[in-house]
This record gives C-alpha cells, structure tokens and sequence, in this order.
C-alpha cells in the first residue's frame, strides 16, 4: 500500500447516479480513495431463492473502477432479505427469553441454520465470481459487526454436537460441569438443553445456576458465528486467494472472543464509536486490543463517524478538530486505514440521523467536509511513511474473554464487579504516562517485556502460572488482582487457599473475601518505606494474609482494619504485586509511577497533561504521534532530533519546547 487507506462506507444504491457524480467529485477533492460498498446488498442482488440480479451492483462497482477507488468488497451477508425468512423460518434467532423472531432488523440469523447457511455460502460465491477480477478490490469484507446470540433448536443440536467433540463421553462433560450439584446429572446427550431464561438462568443473561453449562454456551455461539465467517472466508479464498479477507470486530466486544477469531482473519478490523467525549484512554486501549489480536500486527480503522452517532440516547457532535484527532490517535496505535461510517447520509430508517462525511443537502462546504478534505490531504502526503510501522512496547496487559465471561457470570462474590471498567480503569493509569502498552492473551508469549498486568485474572488456564512463573523469576514484574487465579476452564474452583494457582507466586493467603454495595467506601492507607497517603477502595476486599509478601498498602476501617490490601513479593529476580480491593484512580495512578521507574520505563518525551504519545516503527524509522486531548495548548519537551510530517519543521536538538494546540497533532520522524 502506498498510503493510508482513506474513505470509508459508501451506499449509492440508496442514490440516483447524478448525486454519485457529485459524491466522486467530492471524493477527488478530499483525497478519498477508498470505499467499502455492498454491505448490505444480499436484498439487493438476491431477489429470490434463485434469482440473482447484479445489474445495479454492477453499475456501483464499475463507477468506482473508473473513478479509481479501492474497493473493500462486502459479501452482503449482515442482514438475510425478507424473503428469506418468509420461505425459511429457521432463518430468524430465537432470543433468550425463548422468542421466536419474525423478519426485521439486522443481527437476526441463526448461525446454526441450515437455509442460512447455505444461502451466505452461496452469496459469498457469488459475490466472487462476479467481482473476483476487479484489480481495484484490496479486502473481502464478510458480513457487518457479527454479534448476538440464539437459542433455538438448531443451536441447541450444534450444541450437543459441539458439546461431543469437546468432551468426548458425558462422563467428561458431566465432571467438567459439576452435575452432581442440583441433580444435574446427564446420561443422554438429547437430555443437554441450551442454557437461558427457560432453564438455568434466573431471568438475566448473567444470573445462571450452573455457570459451567453458560460458559460453555457463550463459547459455542462464538464458535458457531465463526464457523459463519469461515464458511465464506474459504469460498473467497478459493475463488481469490490474493486478497486479504477481514470482518469488522466492535472493539472490547463481549459476546465474541476476539482472539480466537483473529487467527481466521487476514488482517483486524473494528469499528470505533466511544461512548463519550472523553474516550481517549478507552480507545487508547481497543485499539492496543486490536492490534494485539494479530501479535502487533496493524489494523484497519473500519469504521468511525465523523460527526454524531445515531444510537444512543443523546448524540454528541465532535467538536472542531476531534475526528482528526481521533483518527491520527487509530494510526498512531497502529491502523494503516482512517475510514467512515458514513459516506453520505441515508434519507430514512435508523441511520437517517447518523453522521457522515456528505449530509443530507450534499454541500461540501460544511465543517465536516471542510475537516474530512484536510485530512485526507495531509494523509496522501504523508503517504506510506508509516504504513505496516509496528509498536515495541514493554508493558502488556492481559485480556482473556473465558475470564471476562467467567467472572461476570458468577454467583458470587459480587454482581457488581465489571470486567471491562476494571480494564479501563488499570490502563488509564498507565495511559498517563505515555507509554506503550501491548494487549495480549493468556496464551501470547510475554518473555520479552518488562511488566505484565492481568486484572481479574479469574480464570487458570494453558499453563498461565508456570509461565507466568517463570517470568518473575527472570526478573519480570508482574501485577493481578481480586478475584484472579481461582477457577480452573470449566470455572470450577481451585481447592486451594486463594489466590489459589498464583499463591505460590503473589506470597500471600486469602480465606474471605468481603464485598459490599459500591457505595459502601472503605479506604487503603500506604504504609511501605517511600510511600504516602491514603486512598479510597469499594466493592470488593480481599482479606488477605502476607506470607512471603510486603504488605504496601491495609485497610483503614472495619473488622479486618490493618490488614494488607496490596502486596509486594520478592519472588526470586523479580516481583509480584497484589491489588485486593476495587481502589481508586489517584493510587492506580502513584502505584504505576513508581513501578515504570523501578523499571526505568519512561518516555523520554515529556510532556503535559492532556497530551499523548505514541510510536510506531518501520525497519530503523521510528514516528513519533503527539495528540493534544485537551480544551488548551499544552507543551512536550523533545529528546532529540526530528522532522515534522506535516509541515516539514525541523526540530533541531534536545530540551526543545514544541506546542501544541487543543485538538491537534503533531506527527514526526526521529532524525
């Protein structure tokens, strides 16, 4: 690639051919050369069982050809047409609460049945056949932001099906679960329903009885929406076997394990739609995560709005200067791509309110064209001086779904404790000292840095501890939390004293664990030579005792007032810390301060609050990324020499002052 993909998803079947002529000449002028198209086409081409009309897909693929657009080419399988389910009423998902679904939507296809299947296969193939000698078509995009779950009967056969392959003998299967408990034991496998509202849940997604039955569920439906994507993956292959085929992943994505999808995928994808304003430690994060599914390989920026989502109760507008910032923050954590949802406007249904680069009027003179052409500029020429740059972190941070699931649906201790805010809260401290972070698995190998941290470790599992052992030994430090370490894959508990296969390794014991409503404070006071101050802690207290640990940090208040509520072991060359309590931000924040420079882990740029850092580096270039998230100009103290990408300044020497504006960028290369 000779720059970074710019554009985004376009959809003029929604439109007469003089807008798309007014829409390309637009495109020209912002630098725009790449558009995903046929989405959601499956309606469009496939008018019947066996009717497939590509006239008008024809047309949208030949203009782009002409116009000299990549193409990222969808297969159209995101939503199955009306038709589909009116012929074939297996198509539809039956929800948790035991609903069968009629037509509508889009998430609505069963994974597992058989006419959808057959008819997203075939789709797949057609698509191929038909556009497969397009020189233009850089990626396969399958299907839309895969999601959601089923339980119908077709998923719950594959799921017995699913179940044999995994066990081999109820004997297995009824040992792993833990049956004996309730009178649960299975002796035919037609006797295993689908665990939901109907049978061993309490009514909600994540209140079930028997947890090893749910987590087994949550990671079938994963599998089976990947046997999805696989199945037309491999038609594509095999008709293209050189171009890359990707799908869209939604970020810190729940119902999904990423990682074990991104051995399947070519390249990552995902689209970015924060929640808020004050996101970009959140992002900072999802796009570490994506670009850690693939071992630090780049990604592609698949998705981002340039103004306003449409989906939320309220809707914010990015302020001046936000979608370029937020964009150059994607390609500074390692997205080759800076693409849109969406390229113009749709005129009706839920997306009519959604932001794009062409509103509704089609003016090019508005303030998101205005910023989305400037961008675009700057992008083509700064061409491919960083395209395929990786990072060199030596930090990472230990993402696992089984653990997210495992924890979450827990009947204990609390109901309260979030996966994914505590992930966000551990990188946040981190994220202000401008470092660069690795998301990684329990599986990834971790030799090579300084500092591993795995907050709610809940789940043992492929050797974690030994390796995880191993690296302290050799002078790692390593860091986990409440809750870590305790159950095995099947989510039945260690017997052992917790933290149960980190014991040996954290030095300490815990036999309670008390936990109260998040509004219930307690607080830590720090009680270790060079440390100070006292902070507040909720939810969850782990009782612990220190063994061979240094006690850093007691409780302040309640019966186990004095007791250690973080830990220090010396364990061999390296050290272990323990986090027992949900504590604040501000000792999150101190905690890691001192741990980066014990570890002489810095950026040797310094630089204000409000400001990021990051690098990428390609062969023996390193970029530097400096992104101003605040409201005023804020100043970074440079380390040595370098050029701007953007406006071709040279800066000459160390201790030089460089500013940046509220919003902005600065991007150079190290001389």
């Amino acid at each position: 690639m000779n720059k970074i993909y710019f554009g985004g998803d376009y959809n003029p079947e929604q439109w007469p051919e003089q807008v798309w002529t007014e829409d390309y000449n637009y495109f020209k002028e912002a630098e725009i050369d790449t558009l995903t198209l046929g989405v959601f086409s499956w309606a469009l081409i496939q008018k019947s069982e066996d009717t497939y009309d590509f006239t008008e897909m024809d047309e949208i693929m030949e203009r782009a050809r002409k116009e000299g657009k990549n193409v990222c080419m969808a297969t159209g399988t995101a939503a199955h047409p009306p038709w589909m389910a009116h012929q074939f009423p297996d198509v539809t998902r039956v929800d948790f609460e035991g609903r069968k679904h009629k037509f509508g939507i889009r998430h609505n296809s069963c994974p597992n049945s058989p006419a959808y299947k057959r008819f997203s296969k075939k789709m797949a193939e057609k698509m191929a056949e038909r556009y497969g000698d397009y020189e233009n078509i850089i990626a396969w995009h399958i299907n839309n932001e895969y999601g959601g779950s089923c339980y119908c009967e077709h998923c719950e056969a594959a799921f017995r099906v699913w179940l044999k392959k995994k066990y081999g003998t109820l004997d297995k299967l009824n040992e792993a679960w833990n049956t004996k408990f309730w009178s649960h034991i299975f002796y035919d496998w037609e006797e295993i329903v689908a665990p939901n509202a109907l049978s061993e849940h309490y009514g909600r997604e994540n209140v079930t009885a028997f947890q090893g039955i749910t987590l087994d569920y949550m990671r079938f439906n994963s599998d089976s929406i990947l046997n999805n994507f696989i199945a037309e993956k491999e038609v594509l292959k095999k008709a293209t076997p050189a171009i890359p085929v990707t799908t869209n992943f939604m970020g810190m994505y729940r119902p999904l394990d990423y990682f074990k999808w991104a051995e399947h995928l070519d390249f990552i994808s995902w689209d970015n739609y924060p929640p808020d304003m004050q996101s970009e430690a959140r992002m900072a994060l999802t796009h570490d995560l994506m670009r850690g599914l693939k071992k630090g390989k780049p990604f592609w920026l698949m998705e981002q709005t340039p103004s306003t989502t449409a989906c939320r109760d309220f809707n914010a507008v990015k302020r001046p200067g936000v979608m370029r910032l937020w964009s150059y923050q994607a390609v500074a954590h390692g997205s080759d791509s800076v693409l849109f949802f969406q390229m113009r406007q749709s005129k009706g249904a839920s997306e009519k309110y959604h932001g794009a680069v062409l509103d509704h009027s089609g003016k090019t003179d508005t303030r998101v064209c205005i910023e989305t052409a400037k961008l675009g500029q700057e992008l083509a020429k700064i061409g491919d001086a960083f395209t395929g740059a990786e990072s060199k972190a030596r930090i990472a941070i230990v993402f696992d779904w089984d653990s997210w699931w495992a924890v979450e649906i827990s009947d204990g201790p609390s109901r309260y404790i979030s996966y994914q805010k505590t992930m966000i809260d551990y990188y946040k401290a981190l994220f202000h000292y401008n470092v660069d972070i690795d998301l990684i698995s329990v599986d990834d190998d971790f030799s090579s840095y300084k500092l591993v941290i795995a907050p709610l470790l809940h789940m043992m599992k492929n050797n974690f501890d030994q390796r995880i052992e191993q690296f302290v030994q050799k002078g790692g430090t390593f860091l986990t939390t409440y809750l870590s370490g305790i159950v095995d894959e099947n989510d039945n508990a260690i017997l052992s004293e917790r933290p149960g296969l980190l014991k040996k390794l954290m030095g300490i014991r815990i036999d309670e664990t008390d936990t109260l409503h998040p509004d219930d404070k307690n607080y830590i006071e720090l009680i270790a030579d060079g440390w100070e101050g006292t902070y507040s802690c909720d939810t969850i207290f782990d009782l612990i005792q220190a063994k061979e640990a240094e006690a850093v940090a007691v409780y302040g208040d309640d019966f186990y007032k004095g007791m250690p509520a973080v830990t220090k072991n010396h364990f061999e060359a390296g050290e272990a810390w323990y986090i027992g309590a949900q504590v604040e931000a501000g000792f999150l924040k101190q905690l890691f301060g001192k741990i980066l420079e014990d570890l002489a882990i810095q950026n040797p740029i310094n630089a204000e609050e409000g400001i990021e850092i990051r690098s990428r580096f390609k062969d023996e270039e390193q970029y530097v990324f400096i992104l101003n998230h605040a409201q005023k100009a804020r100043k970074a103290v440079l380390d040595g020499v370098y050029r701007s990408l953007l406006d071709d300044r040279q800066y000459n020497g160390s201790g030089e002052t460089i500013e940046v504006a509220a919003k902005d960028v600065v991007i150079l290369k190290k001389m």
